[in-house]
């Protein structure tokens, strides 16, 4: 079995794991280390029929039904999907789609949509057959809209300018018949209705390098091409054929939003606060056989999706954890790029299992924007962590030391008069008659007092500290005191 597992491509290794339930994410060399410790550690009859099956799918005993498969120069048996509706003769066509001669037993299911509710099947999943060895393909298929489906579609009420509720949309998908399968589209597509080239979603743009732009695959609105009448419609699909194969469904669904969707989720799935409360008992039981005991659990109210305060708490059902995220912003993230995954631990969550946390809703109204966390207790009961942060916050005060701040410009902060009441040249009322022009006695406080206003030629003219005293004697006959390089009275200050 081993061997079979080896020799699948991508396509089977995913159909496989999610068949028997595991992830089918990764690379192919992923996926083969997990198919072969599944075979390894779970080995049952479920899963040898699983892996016979695409084995089999994969290397038919005979290959006459599978006319990608046949040499040059084979003709084909039948053609699922015509690529001209008059090439085979004696075909009987239903809806554009020859009856295969010889067609295999394969059932496509493909997998419900949360934002789409399917009214009816226009055209069943079908195989895309290439009719030659070129890599683009162009596959063709008609239908026709009876009266009462062209009225739905014109009555419909507009999601959006252009867009209506009621649409015909096409599906394209892996012919795997294990299991349901997601929207995939083949390489190089291009769709084609009634001559008209419609819309298909590009890629979206990767930030990291290295990596490859990934395109959103989901359902193809036609509907705007379409002839609302019994005019026949024909849909031409360009593909590339690389290996791999595809099918291809029409149908008429009725479109949501993600208002839609969260009406629906006020409506059907709201868990009541006395239910949470039980939740929450249950998981901080104590346990006689754990050796640690849980007395609570933090809760942050801040969502994990969109960094800020939740608005409407939201749950998954299958999940463990009892954080939760905004049900809107989940809803609309979804609605333009859908991966229905948990946002806090990245296991699946489909818009069928999401629920509103009653209690997470009682807590944000009771408390302040400005408590963003919470810790659930033993007993049910709750309590806000916003006190212990700001003892925090207090420690890391108390652990810083303060310092007095002095002001250097105020001449009373270090015990002094006013460096203009202090001895100086000018002879203004206050100033000593005994002051020197360079250096004048100590002040009450001990300290020098030095005239920093003074320029190096005053100094010399003055002599320093030692200068003629005869100067300042005569000072009230003396002309005014020389003013330095810059125009104001020379101040005293003092130096330490």
């Amino acid at each position: 079995m081993a061997n079979m597992v080896k020799s699948f491509r991508v396509s089977d290794l995913q159909t496989l794991l999610a068949s028997m339930g595991r992830s089918k994410s990764g690379l192919k060399q992923d996926l083969v280390g997990r198919a072969l410790r599944l075979v390894q550690t779970e080995y049952s009859p479920e899963l040898l029929k699983n892996v016979r099956q695409l084995y089999e799918s994969r290397f038919p005993k005979t290959s006459g039904w599978l006319a990608a498969r046949r040499p040059e120069g084979v003709p084909v048996a039948y053609s699922p999907i015509s690529s001209s509706p008059t090439a085979s003769q004696g075909t009987d066509y239903l809806n554009g789609i020859s009856k295969p001669l010889t067609a295999p037993a394969v059932e496509v299911n493909m997998v419900p949509l949360s934002f789409y509710q399917t009214l009816e099947t226009l055209l069943p999943p079908t195989e895309l057959i290439p009719q030659n060895n070129d890599k683009l393909q162009d596959s063709q298929c008609i239908f026709e809209l009876t009266p009462n489906q062209a009225d739905q579609i014109r009555n419909a009420s507009e999601l959006r300018p252009g867009i209506r509720s009621i649409q015909v949309v096409l599906r394209i998908c892996y012919s795997d018949s294990i299991g349901v399968e997601e929207d995939q589209y083949p390489p190089n597509i291009a769709v084609k209705v009634n001559q008209s080239y419609c819309h298909v979603p590009g890629y979206y743009p990767s930030n990291k390098p290295g990596v490859e732009p990934r395109r959103p695959c989901r359902p193809i609105n036609i509907t705007p091409w379409l002839h609302l009448s019994s005019v026949t419609n024909r849909v031409t699909i360009t593909w590339g054929n690389f290996g791999k194969r595809y099918s291809l469904a029409v149908y008429l669904v009725r479109a949501f939003t993600a208002a839609d969707l969260f009406n629906q989720l006020k409506l059907c799935s709201v868990e009541s606060a006395e239910r949470c409360r039980e939740r929450i008992q249950d998981k901080l039981r104590f346990d006689p056989e754990s050796e640690i005991a849980t007395t609570g659990l933090r809760v942050s109210l801040i969502c994990p999706l969109v960094k800020m305060r939740l608005g409407v708490p939201c749950r998954v059902l299958t999940c463990a954890h009892l954080q939760c995220f905004d049900a809107v912003f989940f809803l609309q993230m979804n609605e333009k790029k859908p991966t229905w995954t948990c946002p806090v631990c990245d296991k699946p969550a489909p818009f069928e299992l999401l629920t509103i946390d009653g209690l997470c809703s009682e807590i944000l109204k009771l408390t302040g924007e400005d408590i963003e966390e919470i810790e659930y207790l033993t007993d049910g009961s709750w309590r806000p962590i916003r006190d212990e942060k700001e003892k925090e916050r207090e420690r890391e005060r108390s652990k810083t030391p303060e310092y007095s701040v002095v002001d250097i410009c105020s001449p009373e902060a270090n015990g002094h008069s006013p460096a203009h009441s202090s001895t100086s040249l000018t002879g203004r009322p206050g100033s000593s008659s005994s002051g020197m022009a360079g250096v004048t006695g100590a002040p009450a406080a001990g300290g020098v007092v030095v005239d920093l206003t003074l320029d190096s030629s005053s100094e010399e003219e003055g002599g320093g500290a030692g200068g003629d005293s005869e100067d300042t004697e005569d000072s009230a006959d003396s002309p005014a005191p020389k003013r330095g390089r810059y125009n104001y009275d020379k101040d005293l200050v003092t130096a330490y």
